[in-house]
């Protein structure tokens, strides 16, 4: 009887065992594949953060970008003005154009207001390119010819630019 019932359990307990083995294998699939498509789930939300991460950086990057170029033409412009009003003052454009008055000629807000509305080009005229439009008196026309053939015409076009941006400067 004692082998009877050893054998007994000795069965019933295997019949448990496998039991609770295979049990123990499904919850450990189950386990592994909820560990797995966490995993897969962690990882697409890390691409996810990742590529949001890459363009918000390269968004900072050209903003930084865009500043720099501001800082540098505000710069540029500062320093173009400044190089216009000393041509301006040297080369005796001061003697007959006053900033909001006529002196002899149009004052520079005129000039700036008239070429601004017609999008004419200052730069053009005093080089002796095109023809007179703010005053076109012929008295007017035949003192500005003198000056721009004598003081003018050996002006570089990015003084004569400088020249045009610090007109624009103050003739705003």
């Amino acid at each position: 009887m004692k082998r009877v019932l050893l054998s007994f359990v000795i069965v019933a307990g295997l019949a448990f065992g496998t039991t609770s083995c295979s049990k123990a294998k499904d919850s450990a699939k189950k386990a592994g594949d909820a560990v797995e498509n966490a995993a897969e789930k962690t990882g697409d939300a890390v691409k996810q953060a990742a590529e949001k991460t890459k363009e918000a950086v390269k968004e900072g990057a050209e903003a930084v970008k865009e500043g720099a170029e501001k800082a540098v033409d505000a710069v540029t412009d500062n320093a173009q003005v400044e190089k216009g009003k000393a041509l301006f003052t040297s080369k005796t454009c001061a003697t007959c154009h006053g900033v909001d008055k006529k002196v002899l000629g149009p004052s520079i807000k005129n000039i700036v207001k008239v070429y601004s509305e017609k999008g004419a080009n200052m730069v053009k005229f005093l080089k002796g390119n095109s023809a007179p439009i703010v005053d076109t008196d012929p008295g007017q026309v035949a003192i500005m010819k003198a000056n721009v053939d004598g003081f003018l015409k050996d002006m570089k076009a990015e003084e004569l630019q400088a020249v045009t941006a610090y007109m624009r400067s103050v003739g705003k």
